[in-house]
């Protein structure tokens, strides 16, 4: 069916997808209603897993409803409301899922924290988030978080569990910590996973039960932080609904609908992994196997032991996974969702003909809002991301004016919808929606004829060039397909005569040699004259500042560029390159 007869356009620059109420597949709209609905349906399959020190850690749908329920009793306990935030401050393990779940059933919000955060970015995130209870990991990594926690609040010493009183977090009241050390908590407000849990015995479960019915689907249902690259993280509120749509719309817009095993090694406190991996695991009645943290070997081990169907990972990591001592003793037939185009796809165990669909969507948007399936390379059109989503309006509109475009003319995209956020935490709302209620997104796109939108990327990255536009990304796409490049990056350094300069600045796989002339050769097969770059820049990948989320600092790196060709031609420091 064309994209035409599935929405309906407005001319000039807007168009409407479906009503909500004609999308198939969906649910029950709230959390804790549709933790009951997946737990209903499919009780004795497997619905979590996770490999730890102990063995195999595996829960059912019916002990995933269990576990809940005592995080929700013991939250009830503790005095959480409705309303209340509580912070979940972990790696993707099995009782993350049961927190954001048991947080549900209790009536509160979930607010998912990053365990990349610095202990600056922490205090950020618990004065900016105002929780009131936080659940958390102790070790991450590197990083003690008891201990980072004392340091930001001394008073968590000698404080009782549940009074802690403090003035640089005053909605603080209560921490609990798995895998809680007895030295530590015999002295402090934090307490352990299991006493935490032990409260919760005296609330009658028909309690919680009567809570969770009563969440209405436009009530607050999660708080996340983004991840920018050049400010401190924004807290965005979603309702109820939101989260619900999209953990029912993911595996549609995946075509991932049967026997389905997930493998994620990514953080839940990222909207993305959240809604795509808890969606398409649990809808559908699959598997959700985790991975505390992402190691290349342990990943590709847990790929063949638990017959995963369906991985999800980022760019940088296809190229860990290809790199791996193990990567050509494993047995990866069972994978089943997963595109040829990228390195897992190419395993020479792997046969598949499933390809990922494009999609647009933001953390604003709790992601998808536009999404189109792949059946064929032959589809791939560059940038299309296809037809609005059913409740979905998006609009391009000048990104000066506000005004809408001509259809199929650039500007910025806008969009409204039932997953769109509440807000920015303390942001009122006329600041953050123009006058038709529409979110203006910051990203460069157009609408085509048939209503389908194409993203060009960040307005601020669009690479201005001699009079010309030019996307980093569609440059990034090409050159990430050309052997031994592990990582492409595309910035517009500034230029004397040309505006900004088009650079690819990539990193090569190890012992790989990668020679300028011959990547630049292999562009202009494959882009038009005026997106070919200049200068293609070999870095080491620890020269590269990245984001918690792995996202490459483009502020960062353009300046690293620039450095690198004026040392090339002799320049004295910020002077501009001259050549053309």
């Amino acid at each position: 069916m064309s994209a035409e007869t599935e929405s309906s356009i407005e001319p000039p620059s807007i168009v409407k997808g479906l009503p909500l109420s004609a999308e198939e597949g969906l649910g029950a709209l709230t959390i804790p209603g549709y933790l009951k609905e997946v737990t209903s349906r499919f009780g004795p399959r497997e619905a979590v897993v996770m490999r730890t020190p102990r063995g195999r850690l595996h829960w059912s749908y019916e002990a995933l409803w269990q576990h809940s329920m005592e995080v929700a009793r013991a939250l009830v306990a503790a005095g959480a409301g409705k309303d209340s935030r509580v912070g979940v401050l972990m790696t993707n393990r099995p009782e993350f899922i049961a927190a954001t779940f048991g947080i549900g059933l209790a009536g509160g919000v979930t607010v998912t924290l990053s365990t990349f955060c610095t202990a600056a970015e922490l205090a950020h995130l618990l004065e900016a988030s105002s929780i009131s209870i936080l659940l958390f990991e102790r070790e991450v990594l590197k990083r003690d978080f008891a201990q980072m926690l004392i340091e930001l609040e001394p008073s968590i010493e000698g404080a009782e569990p549940g009074r802690l009183e403090s003035r640089r977090f005053p909605f603080l009241r209560r921490l609990v910590e798995l895998d809680a050390s007895a030295a530590l908590r015999a002295s402090c407000a934090i307490e352990s996973w299991e006493d935490f849990l032990a409260r919760g015995i005296s609330t009658p479960p028909a309690l919680v039960e009567a809570r969770a019915a009563s969440v209405k689907p436009s009530d607050v249902g999660a708080l996340f932080f983004s991840s920018g690259t050049t400010s401190l993280p924004k807290g965005i509120l979603h309702a109820q609904r939101a989260v619900a749509i999209q953990w029912w719309r993911w595996p549609h817009a995946m075509s991932a609908l049967e026997d389905v095993r997930c493998w994620t090694a990514n953080g839940f406190f990222w909207s993305g992994n959240f809604s795509m991996v808890i969606g398409c695991g649990l809808s559908t009645g699959g598997t959700v196997v985790l991975q505390a943290i992402f190691q290349p070997e342990e990943a590709l081990e847990l790929m063949q032991a638990e017959r995963i169907t369906l991985p999800f990972a980022w760019p940088h990591q296809w190229a860990k996974l290809q790199g791996a001592r193990n990567w050509s003793e494993v047995d990866l037939g069972s994978l089943r969702y997963v595109d040829p185009d990228v390195p897992l796809g190419r395993h020479p165990t792997v046969r598949t003909q499933w390809y990922e669909p494009t999609a647009y969507g933001a953390t604003e948007t709790l992601t998808i809002v536009a999404t189109m399936p792949i059946r064929s390379p032959s589809e791939r059109v560059s940038h299309l991301q296809g037809p609005p989503l059913p409740g979905n309006t998006i609009k391009i509109v000048d990104p000066l004016t506000g005004a809408r475009r001509p259809r199929g003319e650039r500007g910025e995209i806008a969009v409204k919808g039932p997953t769109l956020m509440l807000g920015y935490i303390g942001v009122p709302a006329d600041e953050t929606l123009d006058a038709e209620g529409f979110f203006r997104t910051g990203d460069s796109g157009y609408l085509d004829e048939s209503g389908r939108l194409f993203w060009e990327g960040r307005l601020t990255d669009i690479i201005k060039t001699g009079g010309a536009n030019v996307s980093p990304r569609e440059i990034d796409a090409v050159l990430m397909a050309y052997p031994g490049i592990k990582l492409a990056r595309t910035v517009g350094v500034p230029h004397e005569s040309l505006g900004e300069m088009v650079v690819a600045c990539v990193v090569p796989h190890a012992g790989a040699v990668l020679e300028e002339a011959a990547i630049r050769d292999y562009l202009k097969e494959r882009l038009a004259s005026y997106k070919v770059p200049k200068r293609v820049l070999s870095f080491r990948e620890e020269e590269l500042s990245m984001t918690g989320s792995d996202k490459v600092k483009a502020a960062a790196l353009i300046e690293r560029a620039a450095q690198k060709l004026r040392s090339a031609a002799g320049l004295a420091p910020g002077a501009p390159p001259s050549r053309g």
